[in-house]
């Protein structure tokens, strides 16, 4: 027993003398060759790699959310086709094929194509039938809204989101808001009052696009927190709701376009035999489909909070690109209304960011004497 002991002592002091020589010598190599063994330049790589991919999905959001507005305005600024449920009905057609397209592509190439399977179930579809009813009023006053007001006034016009957020999150989901996130929306609130007088004071101002614009506001929040409430019936699955919600809306929409009388404005419609016209409907609902792709992804590369500020920023820059376009003068305080709203929506992001890490902590950290719980919260 002694000697196979002594043998076994003797045997691990060679093997740690060999891992100590390696060691020395690895270190050695790495001086002389100047090299870290953390492996900067792998990690500036990394590094690289990951601001170009990030800096080209948030131009990528930039340029369809920018290209989606001007092109909606396009189509529904018509003086000759007067039927904006009739174009929304439409681009939502082409969203539910856009959506089957893909899923076939994701069963005919899985490795290349990432889309859910998707199919027609009745049960899933009534159970999804409130929110499509309020998706449904939240796309149609937000297409009339940019239909009467313009590119240009439309970040003020559409810019009370935040405020329904804030209301009807208390009035629903009985939850309250801090007093730095309600001095935000003020000034929000603020910056739209002082918009509205701006645009009256320039003699543009549409009552009936501004009236239309707090409408999709209020149905904007009210869709989010419905959202919320269905996302079990689709496995969570954002895509499934998207195609429901859309299928849904093809067959809503076809009464409320018979009952506004819309149908024979088509047919009526100078340019209803135009492929130029009719490619830049599909257009419009690719735009409109491609929209959900590029703001998951804008989220999955980044976070919540920066697709907002990204969203802030995309407002103040498509509000440029408007008046720059129409080569029409805008007062200071017109500017100073567009600075307002898009400053407290920026300012409100920020608060809520802040609120949230705030309450992570609270939640990671156990109190003095307590143990840490498995499920301690997400």
């Amino acid at each position: 027993m002694l000697t196979e002991w002594t043998f076994e002592r003797s045997h691990r002091s060679v093997n740690n003398t060999i891992r100590t020589q390696l060691k020395r010598t690895r270190i050695l190599k790495m001086a002389l060759s100047n090299s870290d063994p953390t492996g900067p330049d792998g990690k500036n790589e990394q590094f690289l790699m990951r601001a170009i991919k990030i800096t080209f999905v948030v131009a990528l959001y930039w340029f369809v959310s920018i290209t989606m507005v001007f092109l909606n305005n396009y189509l529904l600024d018509s003086k000759d086709l007067d039927a904006p449920l009739f174009v929304t009905f439409f681009q939502c057609v082409v969203s539910v094929g856009l959506c089957c397209i893909m899923s076939l592509l994701s069963s005919l190439k899985p490795g290349y194509v990432d889309f859910p399977s998707i199919k027609v179930d009745m049960k899933v579809s009534m159970q999804i039938l409130p929110l499509s009813l309020v998706f449904i009023a939240m796309i149609t006053f937000n297409n009339l809204c940019l239909k009467h007001v313009g590119v240009a006034f439309y970040t003020v016009g559409r810019s009370l989101s935040t405020v329904f957020n804030v209301l009807l999150s208390y009035i629903i989901l009985k939850q309250t808001t801090s007093l730095y996130a309600l001095m935000c929306c003020g000034v929000i609130l603020g910056g739209f009052w002082l918009g509205v007088d701006q645009e009256d004071a320039a003699g543009s101002l549409s009552w009936t696009g501004v009236i239309f614009g707090v409408l999709a506001s209020a149905f904007v929040s009210l869709n989010a927190i419905y959202t919320k409430k269905v996302m079990p019936v689709v496995d969570g699955s954002i895509w499934k709701l998207s195609y429901y919600n859309n299928l849904n809306a093809c067959v809503l929409f076809i009464p409320l376009i018979l009952a506004f009388r819309e149908l024979p404005n088509v047919f009526e419609f100078g340019r209803v035999s135009d492929v130029h016209f009719w490619g830049m409907m599909v257009l419009g609902g690719f735009f409109g489909f491609a929209i959900g792709y590029v703001t998951g992804m804008q989220i999955k590369f980044t976070s919540p909070l920066t697709h907002n500020v990204s969203g802030t920023a995309k407002a103040c820059a498509q509000t440029v690109i408007a008046v720059a376009l129409e080569h029409s003068h805008k007062s200071v305080l017109w500017w100073s209304s567009n600075m307002m709203v898009l400053g407290g929506s920026f300012a409100y992001t920020w608060v809520k960011g802040l609120e949230m890490k705030k309450g992570s902590r609270g939640q990671d950290t156990p109190a003095t004497g307590e143990k840490p719980k498995a499920d301690a919260g997400v």
